[in-house]
């Protein structure tokens, strides 16, 4: 039994074609002018999902970026304040090993005195160092002073590590308290207690007491040697995290792209085809409406 087709039928059916076409034509370019081939979630319910995700890690991703280079700088800065504390040290023993050959006459020792009296204020600067505004030797109390010129000897430091998230389950450290570059307090070969000894030794002119410094000094230069390469294997470390993080966020911004931006070429090819279909449906459309009984009784 064959259906019966009415002009009215006919006119519906026309108008959905087109304004399914029309639809099609505005989805193209809303495509072209955006770049984008997902502009709301009804788009592409499967896609946006992943875009979604793609994005929530890009911005993870971008955090952990941003700790591992403020580690970085951390990093750099200690080990440039590390480099002065060290010129320091070789100093303070220069003078150790020129005072200590028993030959030198008391006014000798005054002079190398005073220069002493001036780098233990150095070193204490040295502890001392900020790093935007924080005190980086003084474990997680960056706000407290961590040593004074008059007790540097005997005071304690806080032994806390300051950690920064590089990654997903990834703590580093990046700080290095004061006991590890200038020895705990109280110590022997604590930096400051060397120099104080030694300064008492040179007023006195006790050759005994000015060659037991070498010995702490020494002592002291081999703990700080290890602090310093504690801090450049935590630079290298960090530098791979950073190298894995920059591929991390390559590889999800190519994710994001293949998920969310348009298919140009391919848009432009469906938006001429879509307007070509337009025009003939338009064409065809004019005719079909124009058709009524009233063209059949002329």
């Amino acid at each position: 039994m064959t259906s019966r087709v009415t002009q009215g039928m006919m006119n519906n059916q026309l108008l959905r074609n087109i304004n399914a076409n029309m639809v099609r034509m505005n989805d193209n370019q809303n495509q072209l002018s955006t770049g984008r081939k997902i502009n709301k979630p009804s788009d592409d319910p499967v896609g946006i999902s992943f875009s979604l995700r793609y994005r929530s890690e890009t911005s993870a991703n971008e955090q952990y970026k941003s700790n591992a280079n403020a580690a970085t700088s951390w990093l750099d800065y200690t080990d440039t304040t590390l480099n002065q504390a060290n010129t320091v040290m070789q100093r303070v023993r220069e003078l150790a090993v020129k005072a200590s050959n028993g030959t030198n006459p008391q006014s000798a020792l005054d002079a190398i005195k005073k220069e002493i009296d001036q780098l233990n204020e150095q070193m204490v600067t040295i502890g001392n160092s900020q790093f935007n505004g924080k005190y980086v030797f003084n474990g997680q109390m960056t706000d407290k002073q961590p040593y004074s010129i008059a007790t540097a000897a005997t005071d304690k430091v806080d032994q806390g590590e300051i950690k920064f998230d590089i990654g997903v389950g990834v703590r580093t450290g990046a700080n290095i308290t004061g006991d590890q570059v200038f020895g705990a307090a109280g110590a022997a070969d604590n930096v400051f207690q060397v120099m104080k000894d030694f300064s008492a030794a040179l007023a006195s002119g006790n050759q005994q007491a000015i060659g037991a410094v070498i010995g702490h000094l020494d002592s002291r230069n081999d703990a700080f040697l290890q602090a310093r390469a504690d801090v450049g294997a935590r630079q290298n470390r960090i530098q791979l995290a950073q190298s894995r993080l920059d591929d991390i966020n390559t590889n999800l911004q190519t994710l994001q792209s293949k998920a969310e931006d348009a298919d140009i070429p391919g848009v432009i090819t469906n938006l001429k085809t879509d307007e070509n279909v337009y025009n003939a449906s338009l064409s065809v459309g004019s005719k079909i409406i124009s058709t009524s009984l009233v063209d059949f009784l002329h």
